[in-house]
């Protein structure tokens, strides 16, 4: 995927954490780009587009484990994952729904992996 995104287009930005979605002043409910920062250096990103995806992973610890003992805490997930791709549209007044079927993994008893 890196490698087609690379050949499709013409900057590649690495490491940016988007904070919030900018609107499109002309059209309602349209989302026009995006703000954010870059991890390691904190230089400060604009972005304007003519279509946003917001693909940002999902979020650890948003239920209750079933862990208890020496696995609870414990996460498959990655423990950073921020849930800004559900907060992002959110903020900028999107309706979200079925948020609960995130996810469906098969589980196995006192496992802790996917």
């Amino acid at each position: 995927v890196a490698e087609a995104a690379r050949k499709a287009a013409t900057e590649v930005y690495n490491r940016i954490m988007v904070t919030h979605l900018l609107m499109d002043k002309t059209k309602p409910n349209r989302v026009a780009g995006a703000v954010g920062f870059n991890v390691r250096t904190g230089d400060f990103y604009v972005f304007r587009a003519k279509a946003v995806i917001v693909s940002a992973g999902g979020a650890s610890h948003i239920y209750k484990p079933r862990s208890t003992g020496e696995g609870m805490g414990r996460t498959w997930y990655a423990p950073w994952s921020s849930a800004s791709a559900y907060a992002l549209p959110i903020l900028v007044g999107a309706k979200m729904t079925q948020m609960e079927n995130r996810i469906v993994l098969t589980r196995f008893k006192d496992g802790y992996g996917p």
